[in-house]
């Protein structure tokens, strides 16, 4: 079985989405898992545009990904966050923004299980 998760964080509540991205920064940190990969699609990227716990969090988060692997590297949806205007603002994080549909869909082919908050 594989040890590595898929964590898709598309909640627009600010308490959901930061517990998501509570466990993902804490599988990275700890070792939880061998692998952790974020992704932040829907409501979630609005968030990230204007909360600044969600913000902190997902510094956080890039960080701990920097580490453990820069492929694993957290990312946002770009068609959406283009719709919304939040592209710059979520690639300020150091979030990546591009489609992440086939994205998705190759780490679910890969083995990571998703966990959606």
């Amino acid at each position: 079985m594989s040890a590595n998760i898929l964590v898709i964080i598309s909640s627009g509540d600010a308490d959901k989405a930061l517990t998501g991205m509570m466990y993902a920064y804490n599988a990275m940190n700890y070792g939880w898992m061998d692998k952790v990969k974020v992704v932040f699609f829907g409501p979630a990227q609005n968030l990230l545009a204007t909360h600044d716990a969600m913000r902190d969090m997902a510094g956080r988060i890039v960080e701990a990904a920097r580490a453990a692997d820069k492929d694993l590297a957290p990312t946002a949806c770009k068609f959406l966050s283009d719709r919304d205007d939040t592209s710059n603002a979520v690639a300020s994080l150091g979030i990546h923004v591009e489609y992440v549909g086939q994205l998705i869909s190759d780490f679910i082919k890969d083995g990571f299980t998703p966990l959606v908050f």
